[in-house]
């Protein structure tokens, strides 16, 4: 035993050296797990609904025609298609707890609003065990709820609309915020969290006014949110006109939508 050359058994004669060459980590690579994620992100888009379907053959052109008919959006993508120039920020990332037998469960919620600067804007709220998971479903939820914005003039209607086109109001828990129209060059005169979410809906002039708990910044930006969706939700007389109803998209393109898709 003790002739045998060291090589064989390793150090101290139990073998624990034995065999690393062979297996060596460079057959195994670190490549393998984990690396190919972003190459799968930005694969190709397959829809799964009929109305993902349509917005890929291009049957649809723009996002204002599903507002027209009301037709849900249940991807993400199809936002993304129609609004190429989203921005996205967090504003707000909060801990909340569960108590559990075994103690407390901390998650992270994150407030996220998306906008185009021109008359879109969505809010996302997500929770999760990560921040970095809460902040990307939160983008998701947002690009989801994406709503149209009206605005109008105040006085006199020349140059590009620039303001809401009447108070509104929008109220979340005890947080209440209301929306004036205001001249043009005066602003956004409000407080960091509605500035925000007026400047990503394209509103570059209003006064606002809130009460409650504006503290409590979640149902701060619910309640801004709600009233700048409450600008297409009353009729003024310029929309009086006789509305001509047309087919919805799926009645229009019931042939492209009646063919089998592939499968994968």
């Amino acid at each position: 035993m003790a002739d045998a050359p060291s090589g064989e058994r390793g150090r101290g004669g139990f073998g624990r050296g034995r065999g690393r060459g062979d297996r060596g980590r460079g057959d195994r690579g670190r490549g393998g797990r984990g690396r190919g994620k972003k190459e799968e992100e930005k694969s190709e888009w397959v829809p799964v609904t009929k109305l993902g379907r349509l917005v890929k053959e291009n049957k649809i052109r723009s996002i204002e025609e599903l507002y027209l008919f009301s037709l849900p959006i249940k991807e993400y993508q199809i936002v993304d298609k129609f609004l190429p120039n989203l921005k996205d920020e967090v504003m707000n990332i909060m801990p909340v707890q569960k108590q559990t037998r075994a103690g407390q469960r901390t998650r992270f919620k994150a407030f996220v609003v998306v906008g185009d600067n021109n008359g879109h804007v969505g809010l996302g709220v997500k929770c999760s065990k990560e921040v970095a998971t809460a902040i990307r479903g939160a983008i998701i939820l947002a690009k989801l709820s994406v709503i149209p914005v009206r605005r109008g003039y105040w006085g006199t209607v020349l140059g590009d609309p620039h303001t809401v086109p009447a108070k509104v109001t929008g109220k979340c828990g005890s947080s209440v915020v209301r929306l004036v129209p205001a001249p043009r060059g005066t602003g956004i005169v409000a407080a960091p969290v509605p500035k925000k979410l007026c400047q990503l809906a394209g509103i570059s002039d209003v006064y606002t006014q809130s009460r409650g708990s504006t503290r409590t910044l979640g149902n701060f930006v619910k309640a801004t949110f709600m009233a700048i969706s409450q600008t297409y939700a009353f009729l003024t007389p310029d929309l009086w006109a006789e509305t001509k109803f047309s087919k919805t998209p799926y009645q229009e393109w019931s042939d492209v939508l009646a063919k089998t898709q592939k499968r994968y």
